[in-house]
């Protein structure tokens, strides 16, 4: 049986920290530290007891996602005001939760979150986080690539996310199909990749070649990056939707989260 401690959170019910190589779903945690003696059955049920969600008026902050899910709340914070994104930090980091993501975070909204909050920021991604980023723990690498420099925002988010998940990242900026070469000289990193993440605007064909490249799942990103036919990214989306090559799948426009967060799934399916 793999080892586990018990350990009491401030403010919270006593919580499970397992190996890196242990199961993600706390349910199972709790039943197998019951099993083995590390958690009475009083505090199993008063930890599989504890409310869902805490209601704070503006939002109803989710405590049992990473029970259901495996990882904890993300916060989006486009649209929302400094006060609320602080307002739901707090309640995450009341309820035990001491890595949190802020997605869609502008520079102005953030630097207001970090006089209040010991939050890390890239301008870049527009993401921050709260809690040292952890050790990668997944199956293998994921490999970020994108069509050309204007791609990289996008990209940075889907990476930063990915990371954040616990997942080693290569970052593979500026290869389009436009210099075929520059991603044939950069086979070997593609080759050992376990998920590939195509980013690109313009006609979107990085993903195809990707695609038809590697042996490894390929996500694509359609980018609002292109001229006035490319429709804000509905021409590459409906490019890669169309993709010729297998195994190819595809999120919304600009949605590099959603990428990072798939992929960081496929990198951690040995838990299943």
């Amino acid at each position: 049986m793999q080892s586990k401690s018990g350990f009491a959170l401030p403010g919270g019910p006593l919580c499970l920290f397992t190996s890196e190589e242990s199961m993600h779903n706390e349910t199972k945690q709790i039943l197998e530290a019951v099993q083995n003696g590390t958690l009475s059955v009083d505090e199993a049920v008063l930890k599989l007891k504890a409310k869902p969600f805490e209601d704070i008026g503006y939002a109803k902050v989710d405590l049992h996602r990473k029970m259901r899910q495996g990882v904890s709340e993300i916060i989006y914070g486009a649209g929302k005001t400094p006060q609320q994104i602080c307002g739901i930090i707090e309640t995450l980091r009341s309820n035990g939760q001491e890595q949190i993501l802020i997605t869609r975070l502008s520079p102005e909204a953030a630097e207001a979150v970090r006089k209040t909050q010991n939050m890390e920021y890239d301008p870049t991604a527009r993401i921050g986080w709260i809690g040292d980023m952890q050790e990668a723990d997944g199956i293998g690498k994921i490999v970020v690539a994108t069509g050309g420099t204007s791609d990289i925002p996008v990209a940075e988010e889907a990476a930063l996310t990915a990371r954040f998940l616990k997942n080693e990242v290569v970052r593979l900026y500026d290869v389009g199909v436009a210099g075929l070469h520059r991603i044939l000289s950069r086979l070997d990193v593609l080759m050992d990749a376990s998920v590939v993440i195509a980013v690109a605007g313009m006609e979107g064909a990085l993903a195809s070649v990707l695609g038809g490249l590697t042996d490894c799942p390929v996500i694509a990103v359609p980018t609002s990056v292109g001229y006035g036919a490319s429709f804000q990214g509905l021409s590459a989306l409906l490019s890669m939707l169309n993709s010729c090559a297998s195994g190819v799948s595809v999120v919304n426009i600009d949605n590099g989260f959603g990428a990072g967060y798939l992929a960081s799934r496929i990198n951690h399916m040995e838990r299943k």
